[in-house]
Parts: structure tokens; C-alpha cells; sequence
């Protein structure tokens, strides 16, 4: 990947894949089941869509809506899925589990990551809902592979993390924030000028991806609109 800013595009099969690489996506997520907010896909789903493009694939690793990993039975299926999709080829990954009390769940985290075996992942939206975000990164901060984090910088969506998202990327280098911020959720074009004066340089889209909703396909030109906006 170059030093340009980074797009990356929720896909939910191999249609959507080539669809986003023609239109410009620097990387995918791969979910399937929007209706939870991106759930694992299956191995051969992966299988698919690695066959059909060359760019990065960051794939989610959650079986239910929510953040919760669901105890030691719901970490042990996750566990096995994120076997299963390294065996496949999977390299890359998307995850993040918090407690009850909105806690980092290092137990889930540490036991998944012990399966990706160095590989780079995200975590992902959790952390709009943590109790204190400042916390979850020093507690995470030290794990293998961690590299980027998904967020709006708040639970409503990047309207209201705006501050969040400026305050931390002033933070860049400190302890708990060498991981890039990849933001996402809520987010339209009119955020990007405001977003890339901060300093931010990692921008991640679903839904603007699909200007006739997620039963219809990925637009490769809406992909293109976003490709030229981070670029501008």
C-alpha cells in the first residue's frame, strides 16, 4: 500500500470486491450479514473473494450483533472460525469484544490473537462504546498485531466523535496511539476536508459505498467519488 490516504470498503461477497478495487479501495473488510453490523464470513466466502482481487482483506471476526464475545463458548467458536479463515489464507484481521462493564475483553482478544499468530488487525467500533477509551488503548497497547482502530469517535457516529477523532490524532505516537485511526461510521464527504486538516489519513465506508442500499450492489462510481475526496 503507498503513502496515500488509506479507503477502505465494507464488501460483502466477490461482486462487491472487484467492484470496490476498479473504484479505488486501498483494502476491504469482509463481513456478511449487515442486518447484525458485519458478522465473519465463511471460509469459502474468503476463498471467493481472495481469488478475485489482489488488495488487502481485513476480515471481521464476530458471530453475533453486539460486543460481546459471548464467554468462553462464544471465544472458543470464534477461536475456531479464525483457525479456519488462517488456513484459507486470511492474513489480515477486524476484531474487538468489551465486558459488560465496557471493559476491554483481554481474555477474547488475547486467546484470538494467539490464533493470528502476528498477523495485523483492527479493533474495531468497541471502542465507541468502551467506558473509557483512553484506558482500552493502554491495556491493548502492547498487543501483537494491532496496527489500526476503527472508530467515530463516538457511539453516535462521527458527527458527534469529531473532537474525539481531532484529540486523538494529536495523540499520534504516544502510548496507546501508534495504531493508525481508520475513520468510520457515519461518515460522509463533508467530514473529510475538517478530518484531513487534523492529521487524519485512514478513512473506512459501507453504506456510502451503496447509494441504493445494502440489497443492492457496491457502486464502483461511489467508491470512485470517495477515491478522489480522500485524494483532494
Amino acid at each position: 500500500m503507498s503513502n496515500r490516504a488509506v479507503l477502505e470498503v465494507i464488501a460483502l461477497d466477490e461482486e462487491d470486491a472487484v467492484a470496490a478495487q476498479t473504484g479505488g479501495a486501498d483494502r476491504l473488510e469482509l463481513v456478511t450479514d449487515m442486518a447484525a453490523d458485519g458478522l465473519t464470513p465463511s471460509r469459502t466466502g474468503f476463498a471467493a473473494i481472495r481469488a478475485a482481487v489482489d488488495i488487502p482483506l481485513r476480515v471481521m471476526l464476530r458471530l453475533t450483533d453486539g460486543f460481546s464475545a459471548g464467554g468462553p463458548g462464544g471465544t472458543d467458536a470464534l477461536v475456531a472460525r479464525a483457525a479456519e479463515l488462517r488456513e484459507a489464507g486470511a492474513d489480515e484481521f477486524v476484531l474487538g469484544f468489551l465486558t459488560a462493564d465496557g471493559e476491554p475483553d483481554l481474555v477474547a482478544v488475547e486467546r484470538l490473537i494467539t490464533v493470528l499468530d502476528g498477523c495485523r488487525w483492527t479493533f474495531h467500533r468497541a471502542i465507541d462504546r468502551a467506558a473509557d477509551r483512553d484506558r482500552l488503548r493502554k491495556a491493548l497497547a502492547d498487543l501483537p498485531g494491532l496496527d489500526t482502530y476503527l472508530t467515530a469517535g463516538a457511539a453516535g457516529g462521527v458527527d458527534d466523535g469529531l473532537a474525539t477523532l481531532e484529540a486523538e490524532a494529536a495523540r499520534t505516537g504516544e502510548p496507546g496511539y501508534e495504531p493508525q485511526i481508520l475513520v468510520g461510521g457515519g461518515l460522509r464527504l463533508d467530514h473529510l476536508p475538517g478530518l484531513r486538516a487534523a492529521g487524519l489519513n485512514a478513512f473506512h465506508i459501507g453504506g456510502a459505498a451503496r447509494p441504493q442500499g445494502w440489497a443492492a450492489p457496491l457502486s464502483a462510481d461511489a467508491v470512485r467519488t470517495w477515491r478522489a475526496a480522500v485524494d483532494a
